[in-house]
């Protein structure tokens, strides 16, 4: 060793030797562990069902931001902006757990087959494709990224809840949101006015008719979008109570109900009246005609429904046979403009999220003093934008999802066959709400993708279940 040279180089021999190569080693495994120690956290189950919960949870509330928001666009019935929430960070999350998981069980022989919609992948490659005839590919990107992301949602749900229980999780998160949900529109009903919402992420509609009806869409956004999110949600609630799970489960259902039913009337949607009638009576009767149930309680859910409307009812014959101020007729010249659109632009459309764009070059006379805005028709909106393609994959996509969802009620699979048949139903009188309003923003299109992967997750468990019993019987 040269003199000054502060350099320890050991000696054959020293027995210092096995010390530095075990200090060396020990360092290594030291960082080794300390750069994998988040990807190893993420494998964790607790860490993955947070995730998932701030992924259910985040749908009405959107803790987020709106990057390169356009305010023109998004008040003419547009996707405004980039939606970045809590919840897109959460899936990023969830997906690089499910990759880390699979790289650590590389050694599993029996790997699960991975569940693609192909439905579902047409209509997002054809969304995809307008973007080369949109006039405004800004616009249409807003639209593909909400898109991909639902996707992306439908399929960690549909290939990830692999049990019941986890079934059983997401609904409950769903619910719990559905209540939190409900409470914060009936705390806005009678504390919130325009005057008093300053900045909060609320909303509020105007007088409706001569009777003042205040409509309140709470955190979710326009009134008759939260009917949705609330009429998709309040079958599967009532559903708990046919399942034998428990008292706590039968007063969350009990409790969202009374909740969300009242809500649900302080929307003042007709649409989503109608959708939540829908499914509510398709529920009870089916479960009735199924052998071996009663009909105790779906007279009781009715009876429910029906006692919540008592001290409702004068608002409610208001908003359905009072002055709507031509709001249910200004949706026929919408239609109108919608088919002139696609006579125009059959097969590719005009581009995703492009409608409000092109409009103006579609107007007729009528349009001089009435209502301008985006379609209320999605089906019309999904046609004019993406073309007769795109309409095909998109209807291929929620008829497959209804399909899963009756298949998994026939199976007759206790919790997950009762809760498919009631998600089922809700989608039926969602798909009756979707002829007359727009559904294009995130809180409906991410819920509905997630009900979509919940019913092929659950038809899944069921014909697996079905299986195991048939090999126990057999052997």
């Amino acid at each position: 060793m040269r003199a000054g040279d502060c350099t320890f180089v050991p000696q054959v021999g020293d027995e210092s030797v096995s010390t530095y190569r075990r200090m060396r080693a020990l360092g290594t495994n030291s960082l080794v562990i300390t750069l994998l120690s988040p990807f190893a956290l993420l494998t964790a189950g607790w860490v993955r069902g947070f995730l998932l919960a701030i992924v259910v949870l985040d749908i009405p509330f959107q803790f987020g931001t709106h990057f390169f928001y356009r305010e023109y666009d998004a008040d003419r019935g547009a996707l405004g902006g980039l939606s970045i929430s809590i919840a897109t960070i959460a899936l990023a999350g969830l997906y690089a757990a499910w990759l880390f998981g699979a790289l650590a069980d590389r050694s599993t022989r029996v790997r699960p087959t991975l569940q693609i919609n192909v439905a579902l992948l047409l209509y997002l490659a054809v969304s995809t494709f307008s973007v080369v005839v949109a006039e405004d590919s800004s616009l249409a990107l807003f639209q593909i990224f909400l898109l991909l992301e639902t996707c992306l949602l439908y399929f960690y749900i549909a290939n990830n809840l692999r049990t019941q229980q986890d079934i059983l999780f997401v609904v409950s998160m769903l619910l719990v949101g559905c209540l939190l949900e409900s409470a914060v529109i009936i705390v806005m009903k009678f504390s919130v006015t325009q005057s008093t919402m300053w900045n909060l992420p609320i909303h509020i509609h105007g007088d409706v008719g001569k009777e003042g009806l205040t409509r309140s869409g709470g955190t979710i956004g326009a009134p008759n979008t939260a009917a949705a999110f609330l009429s998709l949600l309040l079958a599967p609630a009532a559903s708990l109570l046919f399942a034998n799970l428990g008292r706590v489960y039968r007063l969350l259902a009990a409790s969202i109900l009374a909740l969300g039913g009242i809500a649900l009337v302080f929307t003042f949607s007709r649409g989503g009246w109608i959708a939540f009638a829908l499914s509510i009576t398709a529920l009870c009767f089916l479960v009735w005609r199924r052998r071996g149930l009663s009909l105790r309680t779906p007279i009781a859910i009715i009876v429910i429904a029906m006692l919540l409307l008592v001290p409702f009812q004068s608002m409610i014959s208001a908003r359905l046979l009072g002055d709507d101020k031509g709001s249910a007729e200004s949706r026929i010249p919408l239609m109108n403009l919608a088919l002139r659109i696609t006579e125009d632009h059959p097969f590719l459309g005009v581009g995703a999220n492009n409608f409000t764009i092109v409009m103006g070059r579609y107007l007729t006379s009528e349009f001089r003093s009435g209502f301008l805005y985006a379609v209320h028709n999605t089906y019309l909106l999904v046609l004019a934008e993406t073309g007769i393609f795109g309409l095909l994959a998109y209807l291929a996509f929620l008829i497959g999802t209804l399909r899963a969802g009756w298949l998994c009620w026939k199976l007759k699979a206790g919790l997950c066959s009762i809760l498919a048949l009631a998600f089922t139903v809700a989608l039926v009188g969602h798909m009756v709400q979707m002829s007359v309003d727009i559904f294009n923003d995130s809180p409906i299109v991410h819920l509905v993708f997630l009900i979509a992967g919940l019913l092929a997750a659950m038809q899944r468990i069921c014909r697996a279940d079905q299986a195991r019993e048939a090999v126990s019987v057999t052997a």
